[in-house]
Parts: structure tokens; C-alpha cells; sequence
């Protein structure tokens, strides 16, 4: 299949997906929390199955890892895998905002190559496919060409001492959605500190790539998928002027916290 068509037929997957979600959102399904203290709905475990079942039947050799599914080691066996997170800001959408997006990237080779956001409580279709720009709708993205750190626009609620060069705006629930606004210049920096998913980040990083944030581990590292343990240590996606600055800004903190698992 066509890499533009591939794009297409996962953009309408994730689509039905997201409608799905957004008909049982500010409804009543069953809540819970997982054994990391992380919240799960019954709507993350119908979303994700809706998502296996389409998207295996899209491409059947291609693996799977899903927030929501036991790993299974035969993964790392595929050159192609789907890096799926059904409802990534489960915690905004069970309280009812609209933060949170269908997230779906399809790795190659550990690359990312396809990745789909489906912010349906926003009216938001966020895609990309390697080599061919990150769009927003019908709107191509193109990443802020900042190159002063501070002043820097931040998703935060609230900043750190050490982080209050920068500016806050508008903070999504959704990490995906927060390195989204990066490639769309609605903010230019976004990091974590911590071990973090690779379903959480991985359709985001290619969006922002694409269009030509610079996108890194929070210690500046490229970013790999499909690992045996599907982690990262964090997430750096900024303006390309911003990343050497914000590396180094970051840098004492990102050693001293990615030794602690």
C-alpha cells in the first residue's frame, strides 16, 4: 500500500476510534486504576481493542504494543509494529476534559514512519508520514524558528524555580498533544524528566519532526522504539534553534534523574 494511502486508512481508524470515545466521554463506564497508580476506563479497553482489531487487519505481519494490551515479545521479532495508546490522557478525559487524543504510530526498524493523533473533543486530526510534513487538518505545521531560550513558551501549569525563564501557555493533559502544540508553533519547548512509554510519545515525535522541531530523549539522545523495555528516558521536542540550549539547560537534572528507574 502507497504510504500516503497507508496514512489515509489509519487516519480513518483512529477516527473511529475517537468517535467511539467521545461518545461514552462525561458518560458513565467503568473507572479504575492500574497497578502503577495509573487511571484505566473501560473506554481505553474498548478503544484499544477497536484499534487491534482494525489495524491488524491493516497490516497483519506488523506487531503490537499497546498501553492497554499484555506485551508480547514477539514484537521485537517485526520489522513493523504499531505503538498504540487508545486514549492517551485517560486522566483529562475521565474528568471530563478535553485533553486527550487517540494516539497511533506505526515504527519501523525502531523508527517511527506514520503517526496519528485523533483529538476528537477538540475537533483536532493531527498526522504525519516520514518525509511527508506534519499537517493539522488541512493546515501543514511548521515549528517555531525561536532561537533565544528564554522567554521560551512552555505547556505548564506552573514552572520551577530553575524553569521560570521560560513562559507558560495552555497545558493539555496529553504529553502527545502538548508535542503537537510544538509543531505547530503554539509553544516551543516541551520536556520530561522521566521514564516515560513509548505509546505516549512515539506518533507525536513524528509529528513534530516533520514538521522540523528538533525531537530527542530529555538527555539528547535520538529516540528509539520498539525496545525490549518500551521506554525513554523522557522527551525533548523544541524548536530546532532551542534543542542545543535546552539540552544543556536540562542537563543536570536529566543525568542525576535518568539513573533512577
Amino acid at each position: 500500500m502507497p504510504a500516503g494511502d497507508l496514512l489515509d486508512a489509519v487516519t480513518a481508524i483512529c477516527a473511529e476510534a475517537g468517535a467511539l470515545a467521545l461518545g461514552r466521554w462525561r458518560g458513565d463506564y467503568g473507572r479504575g486504576t492500574k497497578a502503577d497508580g495509573s487511571p484505566v476506563s473501560e473506554v481505553d479497553l474498548a478503544v484499544d481493542a477497536l484499534l487491534h482489531e482494525r489495524l491488524t487487519a491493516l497490516l497483519p505481519e506488523a506487531g503490537w504494543l499497546s498501553e492497554e494490551t499484555a506485551d508480547a515479545p514477539d514484537r521485537l521479532a517485526k520489522r513493523r509494529v504499531w505503538v498504540v495508546d487508545p486514549i492517551d490522557g485517560t486522566r483529562a478525559y475521565m474528568q471530563g476534559r478535553d485533553g486527550w487524543c487517540v494516539s497511533v504510530a506505526l515504527v519501523e526498524d525502531g523508527r517511527a514512519v506514520l503517526g496519528v493523533l485523533d483529538a476528537t473533543a477538540r475537533g483536532e486530526v493531527w498526522r504525519a508520514g516520514v518525509g511527508q510534513g506534519a499537517w493539522r487538518g488541512d493546515e501543514r505545521l511548521h515549528a517555531s524558528d525561536r532561537t533565544q531560550l528564554d522567554g521560551a513558551r512552555i505547556p505548564a501549569v506552573a514552572l520551577p524555580k530553575a524553569d521560570r525563564l521560560f513562559a507558560c501557555v495552555t497545558q493539555p493533559n496529553s504529553i502527545a498533544l502538548r508535542i503537537a502544540m510544538v509543531a505547530a508553533d503554539q509553544a516551543d519547548l516541551v520536556a520530561t524528566l522521566r521514564w516515560g512509554a513509548e505509546w505516549d510519545i512515539a506518533a507525536a515525535a513524528l509529528i513534530a519532526s516533520e514538521a522540523g522541531a528538533r525531537v530527542t530523549d530529555a538527555l539528547g539522545l535520538p529516540l528509539q522504539f520498539n525496545k525490549p523495555r518500551p521506554q525513554a528516558f523522557g522527551v525533548l521536542a523544541s524548536a530546532p534553534g532551542l534543542h542545543r540550549a535546552a539540552v544543556a539547560h536540562l542537563a543536570e537534572r536529566a543525568g542525576r534523574l535518568a539513573s533512577v528507574v
